[in-house]
């Protein structure tokens, strides 16, 4: 069962694609959205978390929420989300398909990447992530064992964050980004969807645990077509 913010965030987003919300008008209040999704305050202010935390809307004091130009808004490269949670966001069907699971001695490079001492092992995972029947995202990723000891197939189809998170204990907190724009290479083109295509996008992934410990590393590689990587940005004051 979906959370009842969850349901009400993507609406709103919809309504905000699709115009029903233009752009700079104002959102109903915080009361009548509680009357007409028939729920509580708080589940309501958890929806506009999202909405503004994704670029749907600003939070004005005084004024409530005046909707954004959120129509481009469709990959966070800000954030630091799961193919899970985004294509929840995104209410698109979609699957994980495991190409690769093993337990291995790394190379040179990715000893170098995460740390890795002499002995050191790392899971290696491909995931290929098909979105509506198309195969777009190869996720090619290395978790350090020292602090993930043990992957399954069935955790790395659902979310390898989720396992981390909820099962192990471990709190995610930042991630180093780089992006590139390559041409595919065999492999890529093996396992994905590139009929046509000449360019690829790959975001390389340097990520870490709340006390700076580096965990993973991961390429994740992306058709060109579906994806508009955009960062919303805001100014702190202080």
């Amino acid at each position: 069962m979906q959370n009842k913010y969850l349901q009400i965030y993507r609406e709103i987003a919809d309504n905000i694609r699709e115009g029903v919300y233009p752009a700079q008008s104002k959102l109903p209040s915080e009361h009548d959205l509680m009357k007409d999704y028939d729920t509580s305050r708080e589940t309501i202010r958890k929806a506009l978390n999202l909405l503004s935390q994704n670029g749907f809307i600003q939070k004005v004091q005084g004024k409530g929420s005046i909707v954004l130009d959120a129509k481009k808004f469709d990959f966070p490269i800000s954030g630091l989300v799961s193919f899970k949670e985004l294509a929840g966001r995104i209410g698109e069907r979609h699957r994980t398909h495991v190409e690769e699971l093993e337990l291995i001695t790394p190379d040179e490079t990715i000893s170098r990447t995460l740390g890795i001492s002499k002995g050191g092992k790392v899971w290696k995972t491909y995931r290929v992530r098909e979105i509506d029947g198309e195969r777009i995202i190869l996720d090619k990723d290395y978790f350090n064992q020292t602090y993930v000891e043990k992957l399954t197939k069935e955790i790395c189809e659902n979310s390898i964050y989720e396992y981390i998170e909820n099962e192990l204990g471990m709190t995610i907190s930042f991630a180093k980004k780089e992006i590139v724009v390559v041409e595919p290479t065999e492999e890529d083109r093996r396992l994905l969807h590139l009929e046509g295509f000449t360019n690829i996008v790959v975001v390389k992934n340097f990520v870490y645990f709340d006390d700076a410990s580096l965990f993973q590393y991961t390429e994740s590689r992306h058709r060109p077509d579906k994806f508009k990587f955009v960062d919303f940005a805001r100014r702190t004051h202080g």
